[in-house]
């Protein structure tokens, strides 16, 4: 039983359960008691009191044990676990998708397999959190509204209050000012190239003054898997962290965990700062199931991690407090597990996913009237009650009345409008904000929103899109952008692991929208070679969910873009916009001088009218638009719209299809035109094999045409540097001479 309490002590409110990603804040001024050292605040468990003796030392009396009603939370707790163990399509977080630890009531981030991958999204939860805290936003308005819910911890989460809803918005506003982020990982993660970035990340903001509230918690029970963590290398390691606090505790001793714990997490909420939580643990039993560890392991290294079982320590500590005895404690254990049993044995006969459509359910909704309604409402404040501020953004000089623009220009244009709009967009990557991007397309950005909303990045790739993810479960609305689409792959897994998976693993209760903007694919003249001009989208069209938009023209530019910020506001949806490169500063199409590449800019009122849902493509008549369909997308649009107009000459009339959307591909309009014509040229400016013609092409069949088909594609080559990148990409001759071959048939 607690001991007295002395006058005006109150029992503290435990605010940093679950293991995982928690994101929280700390109890109001009224529920805190000062730590022995100068570090700050910290938390007591539900039940726990302060005692302060004659001599103004302060201790903790822990809470009682927990009443053996059968049907009480760790029963439910149990029941959570097991329903994830048998794929339930109960179980709370992942509906049955994946064995996954996560409860959006309690904040916690359901994490993914792969190791360490989380962790730069808790460094961007952290950032993020500490940069509303600072502008004092957190809530969206507008275009961006949703029902707040909190954001919980992968092996990353949240401290602090607020409830779920299980709308799956993200964090929001729902989080006290001095929230912060725990984020769990294994001793052999330390190793792993994920960890090691958002380490540095952390670190390097850290060194440049900016906080970022994250307590990392490493598990260290020796073993990866079979494989030995040598010696004294993790604790070296995590100490050698530059701008990161190192505490260490012996994690199978519960007192002392607890204390450290404590400091270290009052630390982290008082300085706003990173630091690391060195567990000391033991592993009991295999990695996995399928793991006999007999076989690295010997028996009497075994013998001494049972002996240090944390249960034991802490039945231990128990009997030698007072607080039970070992007769009371064996009587809960043995009550406890038939209490389990009879759980598992209910949670086995509970339904599973019968269904394609119950599994893919929460993938990536798609809710077209609500966005186009989104854009269309942005249009109206844009005009109205914005127009104003809109005006001084933009100096007066309003893009829809400068003429024509170039695709950079409008995207930038574009991007303008989305930071007005959303007052929780940020913009943020390599150069992008005091340089305004290597091609200038966020150039003014900074000077027009400040350095809060624009600023540059460290050059990794990785920690980019992590910052992203984290931004997207605050609340925010990230538009991160990589430089190259080469650059994009030393970092895909954060996409596919961890962004896409998102709502499908957490039934969407959780969801990290995000516009990843990338300058891609080829043609640059006089600057090239692969890594400048990488026409690799393959690895992106393989992601569930992933919408991926390619803007040819200025005049599509913008409103792709605004498509992708609404749906992302209203459905939480990532998505990844390809900029040609080669197409940023084009203005001429057929000859020099004319002009016709550039595009007017639409005025707010015409947004609604000029708005591209997801998946429509676009379509150019030239001639009769009889005999030939030529589907294409990027730099093929403006190659195949020169190429129709020299078979125009020879009497061949065209339709050419851009399909402005390579995922989910245009499939309606790309039969539509196909059947038009009985005659389709897919031009197809990335690579043969695993290129986007193979999708077109995949997807007429499955359609059941039955006219002529024929590809051109870009060689199964890298890009190489110069004139040589000719032999290997699509040209305007091989377009031509394709379409012909196709009505020589």
């Amino acid at each position: 039983m607690p001991g007295p309490r002395a006058a005006g002590d109150v029992p503290v409110e435990d605010r940093g359960a679950g293991t995982g990603t928690v994101v929280g804040g700390a109890p109001s001024s009224g529920e805190r008691f000062a730590d022995a050292t100068d570090d700050g605040v910290a938390s007591l468990p539900v039940g726990a009191a302060v005692v302060v003796d004659a001599a103004g030392e302060a201790t903790v009396d822990p809470p009682p044990l927990p009443p053996s009603d059968p049907v009480d939370a760790y029963a439910e707790a149990a029941r959570d676990v097991l329903r994830g163990v048998v794929a339930s399509a109960r179980e709370p977080i992942a509906g049955g998708r994946h064995k996954v630890f996560g409860r959006a009531d309690l904040a916690v981030i359901p994490t993914t397999s792969t190791i360490a991958s989380h962790l730069p999204r808790a460094v961007g939860l952290g950032l993020a959190l500490e940069r509303l805290r600072r502008t004092g936003g957190g809530r969206r308005t507008g275009a961006d509204v949703a029902d707040p819910a909190p954001a919980g911890a992968d092996a990353t989460g949240v401290t602090g209050t607020g409830t779920a809803n299980g709308s799956g918005t993200g964090i929001g506003g729902a989080w006290p000012a001095d929230a912060i982020v725990v984020c769990s990982f294994g001793d052999a993660s330390v190793n792993h190239a994920t960890a090691t970035a958002a380490f540095n990340t952390a670190g390097w903001y850290d060194h440049t003054g900016l906080r970022i509230p994250v307590l990392f918690v490493c598990e260290d029970n020796g073993l990866g898997i079979s494989v030995r963590s040598p010696r004294g290398w993790v604790e070296a390691t995590l100490r050698a962290k530059p701008g990161i606090r190192y505490f260490a505790a012996d994690g199978a001793d519960p007192v002392e965990a607890y204390r450290v714990a404590v400091e270290a997490a009052a630390w982290v909420r008082r300085h706003r700062r990173p630091a690391v939580l060195h567990l000391a643990t033991v592993r009991l039993m295999g990695h996995a199931g399928a793991d006999a560890e007999t076989a690295y392991r010997s028996p009497g290294e075994l013998a001494a991690d049972a002996e240090r079982d944390p249960l034991l320590a802490t039945a231990r500590a128990l009997v030698e407090g007072g607080f039970a005895d070992g007769a009371e404690l064996l009587a809960r254990y043995d009550e406890r597990g038939w209490q389990i049993r009879r759980i598992a044995e209910e949670v086995l006969d509970e339904p599973k996913l019968s269904s394609p459509a119950e599994v893919v359910a929460e993938l990536s909704p798609r809710r077209p009237v609500r966005v186009s309604r989104a854009v269309a409402e942005a249009g109206v404040r844009a005009a109205g009650p914005g127009a104003g501020a809109r005006a001084e953004a933009f100096g007066g000089r309003l893009p829809e009345l400068a003429g024509p623009l170039t695709l950079a220009q409008s995207i930038n244009a574009a991007l303008t409008d989305g930071m007005l709009d959303h007052p929780g967009m940020a913009v943020f990557g390599e150069d992008v904000a005091a340089k305004g991007g290597v091609y200038g397309v966020t150039k003014g950005l900074r000077d027009r929103f400040g350095p809060a909303r624009v600023f540059d990045t460290l050059l990794d790739e990785t920690s980019i899109l992590g910052l992203g993810l984290g931004a997207g479960l605050a609340g925010m609305l990230p538009v991160p952008e990589i430089q190259y689409l080469a650059y994009l792959h030393n970092a895909e897994d954060q996409l596919r692991g961890e962004a896409a998976t998102m709502r499908f693993f957490s039934h969407g209760a959780f969801r990290n929208p995000m516009v990843v903007r990338v300058a891609g694919l080829a043609y640059q003249e006089g600057f090239g070679g692969h890594f400048h001009n990488d026409n690799s989208l393959a690895v992106l069209r393989d992601v569930p969910g992933l919408v991926i938009a390619v803007p040819a023209r200025p005049d599509d530019a913008a409103p792709l873009l605004r498509s992708c910020l609404a749906a992302a506001a209203v459905d939480g949806t990532v998505s990844v916009f390809v900029e040609p490169v080669a197409l940023y500063h084009t203005r001429d199409l057929y000859t020099e001088g004319d002009g016709e590449w550039a595009a007017g800019y639409a005025e707010p009122g015409g947004w609604a009218a000029a708005h591209v849902p997801v998946g429509r493509a676009r379509v150019y008549g030239v001639g009769s638009a009889e005999d030939v369909t030529i589907v294409t997308f990027g730099n093929g649009v403006r190659m195949s719209l020169r190429a129709a107009a020299t078979l125009a000459d020879e009497g061949i009339g065209s339709r050419v299809v851009d399909l402005r959307w390579i995922a989910p591909l245009p499939v309606a309009d790309i039969i539509r035109e196909a059947s038009a014509t009985g005659r389709v040229l897919v031009v197809d400016e990335t690579r043969r094999s695993g290129g986007v013609g193979e999708g077109v092409i995949a997807a007429l069949v499955d359609a059941g045409y039955v006219g002529a088909a024929r590809r051109v594609a870009g060689l199964d080559s890298f890009v190489p540097l110069g004139p040589a990148a000719g032999q290997v990409l699509v040209s305007e001759e091989a377009i031509t001479q394709g379409a012909r071959t196709l009505l020589a048939r």
